[in-house]
């Protein structure tokens, strides 16, 4: 079913809906006790949240259609101009961040599963102008940067985190719909990651520029389902998250024109139980930096670079859905190791982490009613929300 949130007309959708700001706990982790708030929703299946500069405002995605703008915790009325999804499945709409201009532009980046004809979709990004002021805040200028093709009738795999790098290039990633056997093709854009530049336009140094018979967008292929990404900003480090079949969730750091093994080899096995024919490992093949078994469901992930847990810096965060937990992987000389679970089975499917300006941990709950959370340490207070 296609459906487009930004115009439904139900009680939900037409009124801002005040802040719910309140403590839930305090929670033991190798940082001291964490002081836990609910901040905000609840939200329709919460997917995304990004920063804008404006202090305590953020926006956030909700997987069947809508794009919320949050001030002092409370949810605005649905922003206008959100394009058509595809929610069903996975689909809908689902990343969000804003330029790295945004103060000067407004421009903001949404990707979603964009409906192709009756029974199809793709992963598409979007670039538009958020235009705020008396009324509901809108969507202006809107341009579609990027389509995945072929679009797929499947409900499955649609990636979709975006990340700039330090060039100011895009990063798109995009799961391979779960059809494995179109990935290591090189005529699609199924389980590949994208790189591109703010305006669409293809950057002169992409891998495959000079070969006709290959999209120029695509940066690296082998990727399963990467619902997870995130830039390291001390050394600009571009890393994916990635969805295991079972075991085998992985962290890659994804380079120009190499291959990440998606479907020849995996530290997983088929839901059959079968071992992949390649095993772990393959000449020609990237093996991760990190990798989960049994799988873990990983989603959203943010570098913590901030102040309030100064020994966490240079860590990775990562949301879980399946164990309903926050991992926390520590750098190694080869890649990262897990050094933490957080609240594992506490609050429930973790779809989005992020680290706020503060230097505070935040993270959104998928759910029907899902919330956004803030964590911080116990003795510090941050900005007073209702």
């Amino acid at each position: 079913m296609y459906r487009n949130f930004a115009a439904a007309v139900s009680l939900f959708c037409l009124g801002t809906i005040s802040a719910v700001a309140e403590t839930v706990g305090t929670y033991q982790s190798s940082a001291g006790l964490l002081t836990v708030e609910k901040i905000a929703g609840p939200f329709d299946h919460p997917w995304a949240i990004a920063f804008l500069p404006e202090a305590d405002t953020m926006l956030v995605t909700e997987r069947p259609g809508t794009l919320r703008l949050v001030r002092d915790g409370v949810i605005s009325a649905p922003v206008t101009g959100v394009p058509e999804v595809a929610d069903w499945g996975q689909g809908g709409l689902l990343d969000v961040v804003p330029d790295p201009e945004f103060a000067a532009n407004n421009l903001i980046y949404l990707s979603y599963a964009e409906p192709v004809g009756r029974h199809d979709a793709r992963t598409s990004l979007l670039r538009a102008r958020l235009v705020q002021g008396t009324g509901a805040a809108r969507l202006e200028d809107a341009q579609i940067l990027f389509q995945q093709h072929p679009a797929l009738s499947t409900g499955r795999h649609f990636g979709s985190r975006v990340v700039f790098g330090d060039d100011g290039t895009l990063f798109l990633t995009t799961g391979d719909r779960g059809t494995s056997d179109l990935v290591q093709k090189m005529d699609n854009t199924i389980g590949k990651v994208i790189r591109i530049r703010r305006d669409g336009s293809i950057p002169a140094d992409n891998p495959y520029v000079n070969d006709a018979a290959i999209p120029s967008e695509i940066w690296s292929v082998g990727h399963r389902n990467p619902q997870g990404a995130a830039k390291r900003p001390a050394d600009g480090a571009y890393v994916t998250v990635s969805h295991g079949p079972r075991g085998g969730d992985e962290v890659n750091r994804p380079e120009a024109g190499k291959n990440y093994g998606w479907p020849e080899i995996s530290y997983g096995t088929r839901y059959s139980g079968l071992p992949f024919l390649g095993g772990s490992a393959r000449d020609g093949l990237e093996q991760p930096l990190f990798y989960w078994d049994p799988s873990i469901a990983p989603s959203g992930a943010a570098f913590y670079e901030g102040d309030l847990f100064p020994q966490w810096r240079g860590h990775l965060l990562v949301g879980a859905l399946k164990f309903q937990l926050i991992s926390r992987l520590e750098p190694t000389e080869t890649g990262f190791r897990e050094a933490e679970r957080l609240f594992k089975d506490d609050f429930g499917r973790v779809r989005d982490v992020r680290v706020g300006p503060e230097g505070a941990i935040w993270f959104a709950v998928d759910d029907g009613e899902g919330y956004l959370y803030r964590v911080s340490p116990q003795n510090v207070r941050l900005s007073n929300l209702p």
